[in-house]
């Protein structure tokens, strides 16, 4: 048996016991995970301090520098997000759709954890957090396979909460960390049938792919973001140039950032200099259409390659459009499911986009940037769903449930 088969056993046997652990306990342990973080800022920072010199040596982009960093504001942030948590209803034992049925039998679902769930992401050591804690409350074991950048922070992370969990009384089993980081614990953990009962990948699109195509265990797609800003023309254009330039520069390497810029040609000429004036404050690459190049002179030529790509970096697509219909079309073809949004002050158009835009979020006169799961009132979120199964969308404590029918007789047959 291999070390992450005897890891993951353990976390079976520590499921089992927490799937019957009462809220009062949970909340308990997750109190204590919130104190520790706190306690424990200077090794925490310590440790991704050891992460962060390793990744400018090898180079790593800005933009994933930032989302791999730690300070004391982002880990009393980390802590808040647990507190959050534990303030939310826990959904476990919830009985919904009871009824009597006309021979007397009482039926309903109750609310159940799936068990164990593996969870694999890149350079995001915050995550390791906001999903260990989702499971927690929800009633599941975790094992967190992070990324090889990430290491030190989350080796630190789960040593905390291990610990914090076991002071609560549960068994430290509950969270795990796969020690492995190559590619060879990602290949072991999608054949793990018997133990995982959901896989969830969170990273860019070769490690969501390659989960996705490889897994005999069952999987939730998340997180690839090709998201779409379009501007129509009856926009209010400094409101749109303000969304624009968040949804893009606020925090380009995340799955909710805009990657392409969509413009009625009827503004474009009036438009984009203003949204440009805006991006280059962060020097935002701009890769435009043949229009949209005659506009903004001194920009790269998008590719086809362009509009289907997440750039997860300060470059920006831009096109012209004839209108809502081609904007439609366009999103359409490249859309990834993720969040999408319209500037416009037309409501007609406005809910033709809500109602005709296939994707988890879909926005009118707002930033992508808000798909979030502590945005939408979820605490935090494990990822972001892009599929259209039972989770769709930020995947907070409800979506990582399941339900069994409980049903009372009286010895009725059948």
């Amino acid at each position: 048996m291999t070390q992450l088969e005897i890891q993951g056993h353990a976390a079976k046997t520590a499921a089992r016991a927490l799937a019957t652990a009462g809220t009062t306990q949970k909340n308990a342990a997750l109190a204590a995970i919130s104190a520790s973080l706190r306690a424990n800022t200077d090794k925490i920072l310590a440790a991704n301090a050891k992460d962060m010199n390793a990744a400018r040596a090898g180079d790593m982009r800005e933009s994933l520098l930032d989302r791999l960093e730690l300070t004391a504001e982002r880990i009393e942030g980390i802590a808040v997000g647990v507190d959050e948590i534990i303030a939310l209803p826990d959904p476990i034992g919830h009985v919904e759709n009871y009824s009597t049925r006309p021979n007397g039998l009482q039926i309903g679902r109750r609310r159940v954890p799936l068990g164990v769930i593996a969870f694999i992401y890149e350079a995001r050591p915050n995550v390791t957090v906001d999903a260990a804690a989702l499971c927690l409350k929800s009633g599941n074991a975790v094992i967190l396979r992070g990324g090889k950048e990430a290491f030190n922070s989350n080796l630190v992370f789960v040593e905390l909460m291990r610990e914090a969990v076991a002071s609560a009384g549960l068994s430290a089993d509950v969270i795990s960390l796969v020690m492995d980081t190559t590619r060879n614990s990602v290949n072991e953990i999608l054949n793990l049938t018997g133990i995982v009962d959901l896989l969830i990948p969170r990273g860019g699109a070769g490690l969501i792919n390659h989960v996705c195509e490889n897994a005999k265990v069952p999987v939730v797609q998340t997180g690839v973001g090709n998201c779409h800003v379009y501007v129509e023309k009856t926009a209010d254009l400094k409101m749109a140039a303000d969304i624009i330039f968040n949804a893009k520069c606020s925090r380009p390497s995340v799955c909710n950032a805009a990657e392409t810029l969509l413009v009625d040609r009827e503004i474009a000429a009036e438009f984009l200099p203003m949204a440009k004036a805006l991006l280059d404050a962060k020097n935002t690459e701009l890769r435009c259409c043949d229009e949209s190049h005659k506009i903004l002179t001194g920009a790269k030529t998008a590719t086809e390659e362009d509009w289907a790509t997440e750039f997860g970096d300060y470059i920006l697509a831009v096109k012209c459009v004839g209108g809502l219909d081609e904007a439609l079309e366009h999103i359409a073809k490249y859309t990834t499911g993720h969040s999408e949004a319209i500037v416009t002050e037309s409501y007609t158009a406005s809910q033709r986009f809500l109602d005709e835009v296939d994707a988890a979020a879909v926005y009118v006169n707002a930033s992508t940037r808000f798909t979030d799961g502590g945005v939408f009132g979820l605490g935090a979120e494990i990822g972001i769903s892009t599929q259209k199964m039972h989770a769709r969308g930020p995947m907070g404590l409800e979506q990582l449930t399941s339900g069994k029918y409980i049903i009372l007789g009286s010895g009725q047959v059948r």
